[in-house]
């Protein structure tokens, strides 16, 4: 199976960053994992709250393949236990899917044409987090999913 994490704008934080270096390197033990990370808009200030998630919105759906069944982390979405969460995503394995992208978007949420190419929406929490933190607790999380699947020692329950 492969797992894409789109992400709009780029993380800057440098502790952020060798987070996401680590998780991103211990999942490639279990799947194939890809980020992709969207460029943030340039000259946003004369532009409306609607009109900066539409344009990335546009950006996102480039990213988004054919096959992909795609996943927002959406406030609005569904609220997992991590090991709800990794029978999801061996559920997504049985179910013959090939290929999930998992998508963060930015500062003003998604677009309606995003929502529209959605299948699914994941809550991380009911709190709100920076966009580049989400990303780390996604993956970390991903991880965990992973170590649950394989019975492996690193989730206690």
């Amino acid at each position: 199976m492969k797992i894409t994490l789109i992400t709009a704008g780029k993380t800057d934080v440098k502790y952020l960053k060798e987070g996401l270096e680590y998780y991103i390197k211990k999942l490639k033990f279990y799947t194939q994992f890809v980020m992709r990370e969207i460029p943030g808009l340039k000259n946003t200030k004369n532009l409306s709250p609607g009109e900066v998630s539409e344009k990335e919105g546009q950006k996102i759906l480039k990213e988004i393949e054919k096959h992909d069944y795609v996943v927002l982390l959406d406030e609005k979405g569904h609220s997992f236990r991590s090991v709800d969460f990794a029978k999801f995503i061996e559920e997504k394995a049985f179910q013959n899917k090939r290929s999930i992208a998992f998508v963060v978007g930015g500062a003003y949420g998604f677009s309606p044409e995003v929502y529209k190419k959605s299948d699914y929406k994941i809550s991380l929490s009911n709190m709100t987090f920076s966009h580049q933190m989400v990303r780390l607790f996604f993956l970390e999380q991903l991880y965990r999913a992973f170590t649950i699947i394989r019975n492996e020692p690193y989730h206690n329950e």
